[in-house]
């Protein structure tokens, strides 16, 4: 009884979301609502409540560490957008065609993703397009490519999505094997979308775009800023690596770098002028509500975790399906709609090494499918939701004009490694 009520106001709450324009709403305020009721259900129901508050602060933990990710990488690329950082990148790109443009954005977006990570890089490009392009809806077809890219990029590489490092970190792959084994399906995955949409794209010009004029110490700021921030975001996966610790802490190191330089860059400034500048100014306008909204629905999907649900699912395919690669795309699909976290996790605890020892092809065809299916719905993916965010993207004009093109990247990536393990 208790888990076909949690589940049912699961679902009530992503309708809420999906129509968050019809209802006026922003997602934030269901997605918080249902989150928060589906842990209220649950411990009412439990007869334990010290029990569930224990779980409760488990996954806040968890949840912590990704929202503190997520406001850290936001607030460096707001500071390099203050300080026109960007602008250096801008001035360098000179082709006018659409086509080329989304096809360059693509192949930048995978293979950042690869050496970030899809959030972090999710973000760094949706920012980067919202200064090369100004009509909003070249952006929202720009940035649903981004989404695509960066989580096809994340798959193939031990640091690019949080999945394939749970893999890496629980002895099911290695580094050098799941870059060599899922490059190409992830290439699969990143390509038949960007050819579609730039198809579409074909003989569009962009403006040419109207830079701000800024004396020379302001073009000298920008590249600082510019560099030193690109440079921590790309030290964050090599602190973690070197400490173990959570990305999230190499982020906040990051982030608090960053306001050192910033405050000696405008030391001596006015305070009004310096003001615009600050990491405070930074953080006033990063999209709170949609870390707010990340919030609740981890918090609903920790939610069916705890009462295990997830596990239920991941078993119950395993029984019906009975086919490695079937039980795969499943779960990617899956990944879409809840997080492909927990879904990896379960999958792990059902199958030790001794069923698939080390680099099996299951285990690299799991981190391809749940890497990359969270595409399929906007807000499948941390990189889907942070790019929602910036772009204010309507979930049902994504589910419209993106998520087919998702899922045919989705298939052919799953052709090519398939493919591939035909002629190994």
């Amino acid at each position: 009884m208790i888990t076909a009520t949690i589940v049912t106001i699961f679902i009530l709450g992503y309708i809420a979301i999906a129509f968050e324009q019809s209802l006026k709403l922003n997602k934030a305020a269901p997605a918080l609502i249902t989150g928060v009721i589906c842990w209220s259900i649950y411990i009412l129901q439990s007869g334990s409540g010290e029990k569930v508050s224990e779980e409760l602060l488990h996954h806040m933990g968890e949840i912590a560490s990704i929202l503190f990710f997520l406001l850290g990488a936001m607030t460096v690329v707001e500071l390099i957008d203050s300080h026109n950082g960007f602008d250096i990148i801008t001035e360098k790109i000179s082709t006018t065609s659409k086509k080329n443009l989304l096809l360059f954005i693509s192949f930048v977006t995978f293979l950042l993703s690869a050496l970030l990570d899809n959030l972090t890089t999710a973000i760094v490009m949706s920012s980067l397009c919202s200064k090369l392009l100004p009509d909003k809806e070249d952006r929202l077809w720009f940035t649903g490519m981004i989404v695509i890219a960066a989580n096809a990029g994340g798959a193939w590489s031990p640091l690019g999505d949080v999945t394939t490092t749970m893999l890496w970190i629980g002895g099911q792959v290695t580094a050098l094997n799941i870059m060599k084994e899922l490059i190409l399906p992830s290439i699969g995955v990143c390509l038949f979308p960007a050819l579609i949409i730039a198809f579409k794209l074909r003989g569009q010009k962009i403006d040419q775009l109207k830079l701000q004029s800024r004396t020379e110490k302001e073009k000298t700021e920008g590249k600082i800023v510019l560099f030193s921030g690109i440079g921590f975001l790309i030290f964050v996966p090599v602190f973690k690596t070197l400490t173990h610790l959570p990305p999230f802490m190499g982020m906040l190191l990051a982030l608090g770098l960053m306001w050192v330089i910033t405050t000696i860059i405008h030391k001596g400034k006015e305070a009004g002028i310096a003001q615009k500048y600050t990491v405070t100014k930074a953080l006033q306008k990063v999209d709170t509500p949609s870390i707010l909204f990340f919030l609740g629905i981890l918090l609903a999907i920790s939610a069916l975790q705890s009462i295990g649900i997830l596990k239920e699912i991941a078993n119950g395919l395993n029984d019906n399906l009975q086919n490695d690669y079937l039980i795969g795309i499943a779960l990617g699909l899956l990944s879409a709609v809840v997080d492909n976290v927990p879904l990896v996790a379960a999958t792990q605890g059902m199958y030790d090494l001794n069923t698939y020892p080390t680099d099996h092809h299951f285990w690299e065809f799991i981190a391809l499918t749940t890497g990359t299916g969270g595409s399929a719905i906007i807000i499948g993916s941390a990189a889907g939701v942070a790019v929602m965010g910036i772009e204010r993207i309507k979930f049902m004009w994504y589910l419209k004009n993106i998520s087919w093109l998702a899922l045919i990247g989705f298939v052919a990536g799953i052709a090519v490694f398939l493919l591939q393990l035909q002629f190994a």
